[in-house]
């Protein structure tokens, strides 16, 4: 079984359902620190380096958010600019130096395997927010998290699913990690709905076809949503040569209640890694559907504080020591009412 403690999580490729059955399991232990129930300073004077050398939002904030609510210490480097690898400084050395600052760092990088580079770099777990194109995993993890959180009022688990892609599915590097974790369950259906030039990647499909699960390829909405889970994913437009080439494909998929409504099962969820595109010429969920119960892409987003307040417990080895270290909230939120 993975070990966790001292390890860079770079890649979905290093669990097994085992590992990921406990990172679900802990990640549902974080909920009263993230709902603001209690405090827990089990990270106490612990230093995460967040450096996203590609914009993000959600995925770093939600990082930092995940190391302070742990009673941890968080210290940001945004833009590769404004680091010394704009001098010509290798992600070996900027490594060998920003782990002796820290404790754990997160990363992310627009070259795919980067993150990997640095690591091997770093006396201190990497872990890995993004990098480029290549892979996602703690957003693929916060995704199952997701599925299963949402599935469970329906007493169905990941096994056995239905699940739709859509969108850009070759550069989509959340839906290329999800899809491999998937591969390690039973007997699910995996629908992918793109434009011809931007399906999945041969390899990612070949694995969930020799996982032995069914792979549905079309460019076609009408007929292919009704399904338990649909994944909806933006034109990833940094991946691309120009603009003009990504609003080719720009708008092909919009999901809106009306074709909720006629392709849909009743309780079919909808997912999103965000930012979703909401530009009349993308318009890829409306925002008519912001009202429906089943639009979990706000969840999603906040299961990512979850998932990622795991992973450091995990890493730092203090998975089994949360309660020792709770104290009781002294200010109050919308959220404690």
């Amino acid at each position: 079984m993975m070990k966790f403690q001292g390890d860079h999580i770079l890649s979905v490729s290093q669990f097994d359902r085992e590992a990921i059955s406990r990172i679900l399991a802990i990640s549902a232990q974080m909920t009263p620190y993230a709902m603001r129930q209690k405090r827990c300073l089990v990270l106490e004077g612990a230093i995460l380096n967040n450096l996203f050398f590609e914009p993000s939002t959600r995925t770093r904030v939600s990082f930092g958010t995940a190391f302070n609510l742990l009673g941890g210490f968080v210290r940001e480097t945004v833009g590769q600019e404004n680091t010394s690898l704009s001098k010509g400084e290798s992600l070996f050395d900027t490594a060998q130096v920003i782990s002796g600052y820290s404790d754990v760092i997160a990363m992310r990088h627009p070259k795919m395997h980067s993150v990997e580079e640095f690591s091997k770099g770093s006396s201190v777990p990497v872990i890995n927010g993004g990098d480029g194109a290549n892979e996602h995993p703690t957003q693929a993890l916060l995704d199952l998290f997701t599925i299963q959180s949402e599935m469970s009022p329906f007493n169905k688990g990941i096994d056995n699913l239905h699940i739709t892609l859509m969108g850009d599915l070759k550069h989509g590097r959340t839906v290329h990690s999800l899809s491999k974790l998937l591969s390690l369950y039973n007997n699910v259906k995996i629908t992918m709905i793109s434009p011809k030039a931007l399906q999945m990647p041969d390899n990612v499909v070949s694995a969930l076809s020799n996982a032995g699960h069914e792979v549905i390829i079309t460019d076609e909405m009408a007929g292919n949503l009704a399904c338990d889970i649909i994944y909806q994913t933006r034109i990833q437009q940094e991946r691309f040569a120009s603009k003009d080439e990504a609003d080719l494909y720009r708008g092909h998929f919009s999901l809106n209640k009306e074709a909720y409504k006629q392709y849909c099962k009743e309780y079919t969820v909808i997912m999103h890694p965000l930012p979703r595109d909401s530009r009349p010429e993308a318009n890829e969920l409306d925002t008519d559907l912001n009202d429906l119960d089943n639009l979990a892409i706000f969840r999603q987003a906040q299961n990512g504080v979850l998932v990622r307040m795991a992973l450091f417990a995990l890493t730092l080895g203090v998975e089994d020591k949360l309660q020792q270290h709770e104290k009781p909230i002294t200010w109050h939120t919308n959220k404690n009412k």
